[in-house]
């Protein structure tokens, strides 16, 4: 029924998976929210400084999945962003989510 419940009440948002390899560590993604924040309220340690997406600290590797972003590129270059290199402080999911190391 579109964007409505039969109760007449929006349907709520999805939640992805995420996990961050080779910790393992698994955490509820929240498609309104960028993955480290996601992270953070969850528990999950993630290295981060600015979180605007400038300083890099965050950069992983999107392993599988997709992620959105709702700002220009300003810390990657299209090389990187080809590579699938992501800033999860301002990347936001849009399905299950594989996050390995940069290296």
């Amino acid at each position: 029924m579109d964007d409505e419940t039969q109760a007449g009440k929006p349907a709520a948002a999805p939640v992805f998976s995420a996990r961050l390899d080779p910790e393992g560590a698994r955490f509820s993604a929240s498609p309104s929210l960028p993955l480290l924040q996601s992270a953070l309220l969850a528990g999950v340690a993630m290295d981060s400084s600015c979180r605007n997406g400038t300083c890099r600290t965050c950069i992983r590797r999107l392993a599988s999945g997709q992620v959105a972003y709702r700002i220009e590129w300003p810390g990657l270059s299209a090389e990187e962003k080809a590579a699938g290199y992501i800033l999860p402080c301002v990347a936001y999911p849009l399905s299950d989510v594989v996050i390995a190391p940069a290296d």
